[in-house]
Parts: structure tokens; sequence; C-alpha cells
């Protein structure tokens, strides 16, 4: 959940305007929930949900907040909303402008602000938007990405990648991958998510509760990962700095960090499962 030692690998949508699914939401097992006062409230409920919402937020259960985009007349007291006590991050669909993020992390102070990328202004303001003031971490807008693009299939590696290149360069938390919207498909959640991990991405949206599980166990380091990077240690280490070889293949320093780096996030999970 948010505020643990390690990121979050699952975020899970649940309606703003559906307070009897909050808690359930809670329970699912995502490390963050956002509540989502955006796309799955019609204009007519905004108020309403925002009010429900803002009566439920407690520090107790901190989420993530995903407001109406800037140029709706929701923004502002979206914004507001999300200096109370129980918000931990403010998401912000189609981020495109540097000045509305300063704009939200000047209101909501010390929250993570999850900008958004689903647009080609977007993705061309990207390097601006994740240098901005309160940015924790990007986030691939996929399905709305397409659409603003006309692309038909799902031929998003080249863009994926430049979301992990550029939040690196901005020493940002590895970024998050868009929704899986097969909700039933294991199969394809599990591609999804292994295919997000092997681009450098970091976690995943949900739409539903059963998702969050898979992405939860596609994030970590699989025994088989875990049992390699072991032995490689353990290698190196009777080596002691002398060239050596494992399964034929010599094992240098990038290997050794490699190898480093996954038992650690194994650890890092573990004790915070605790």
């Amino acid at each position: 959940m948010i505020g643990s030692r390690t990121p979050p690998r699952s975020y899970l949508f649940v309606p703003g305007n559906r307070p009897d699914r909050f808690e359930k939401a809670l329970a699912a097992g995502a490390d963050a929930v956002i509540v989502d006062l955006e796309d799955a409230v019609p204009p007519e409920s905004k108020t309403e949900a925002r009010t429900a919402v803002a009566r439920w937020l407690a520090p107790e259960h901190p989420v993530v907040i995903r407001i109406n985009g800037a140029d709706t007349p929701w923004f502002a007291e979206d914004v507001a909303l999300c200096a109370l006590a129980g918000v931990a991050g403010v998401m912000v669909p189609k981020a495109e402008r540097v000045a509305d993020l300063q704009s939200i992390a000047t209101v909501a102070v010390e929250r993570a602000v999850l900008p958004l990328v689903e647009t080609a202004a977007g993705f061309e303001n990207l390097r601006a938007l994740a240098r901005a003031d309160g940015v924790q971490r990007l986030v691939f807008g996929s399905i709305d990405f397409q659409l603003d693009l006309g692309i038909l299939d799902d031929e998003l590696t080249a863009f994926r990648s430049q979301l992990v290149l550029v939040s690196r360069l901005a020493n940002l938390i590895a970024p998050v991958d868009g929704v899986c919207t097969a909700i039933d498909d294991t199969e394809q959640l599990q591609r999804d998510t292994t295919r997000a991990r092997r681009l450098g991405f970091g976690a995943k949206l949900c739409i539903h509760p059963r998702q969050v599980e898979t992405v939860n166990q596609g994030f970590v380091p699989s025994e088989a990962e875990l049992a390699w990077a072991r032995r490689v240690l353990a290698a190196a280490a009777q080596a002691r700095g002398a060239a050596v070889a494992l399964d034929g293949k010599m094992i240098d320093r990038p290997v050794i960090l490699r190898a480093q780096a996954i038992v650690d996030e194994a650890e890092a999970r573990l004790q915070g499962s605790k």
C-alpha cells in the first residue's frame, strides 16, 4: 500500500461516485487505490462524487485521486480536495502543460503528482513534465494515446521506451503502464505485465480487482530469476574479484549489479509485506 518502502506495483481504479466500492477496493490487495473523479463519473455527478470522496477520506487509508483535467470546470475544486488528509497522490489526466502540474503541487503540497501521458502534446512535452514540481512517476494512458494518434494496433513499444528513458533521466520512479482491458483474460494480462516489466516499467494500472494479483506477481522477481541471481552472487563472491564464468557466460560487473538488484528487490518486497 502507499507509504511502504517499495514503490507501488499495482494501481487499482475505483469510481468516485461509488463510495460503496471504496472499502472493497482497499481490500483487493493493490499497492495503491485510485479514486477516479474523471472518466468513471458522468458530468452531472461530479460534484456529488467529490463530496462523497471528501467525506470518506482519512489518513488511515491514503489513496490517489484522479482529478478532472485542467480544461474542465471541476479542476480547481478537485485540486482543493487533494489537499485533504488521506490523499497521497494526484493523478492528472491528459497532462500536457507544466504550469498545470505546478498549480497542483502548490495546493496539494507534498502529494505525489502522477501525470497521465495520453496525448501527442503530452508526449511532446514529456521531459518538461517529468521535471515539474512534485512529479513522482509518469503514467502511460495507452488507450487514449492510441486514440489521439490514430494508432489502430498496440504498437507502442517506442513510446513506452521513451517514458522509461525520460523517467530515468529525471530520476523518477519507473513509470506506470496503462490498463489491460481484458478483465477475464489472465494470460493476456500476464503477457502485458511481462512486456511492461521487460521494457523497464515498474507498475501497471488495473481496472478490476481480479487483475491485481497477476499484476503484483508480474512485477516481482520470479523464483527462477532469484535463483539465478543468488548463483551469480555466490560465484562472484567465491572468485573474489577474479574473472569467473557461470553457465558458460562470463560474470562481469553489470551482471553482478543486476543480480544484486534482483535480490534486493525480492527482499524489499518481502519486508514490505510484513
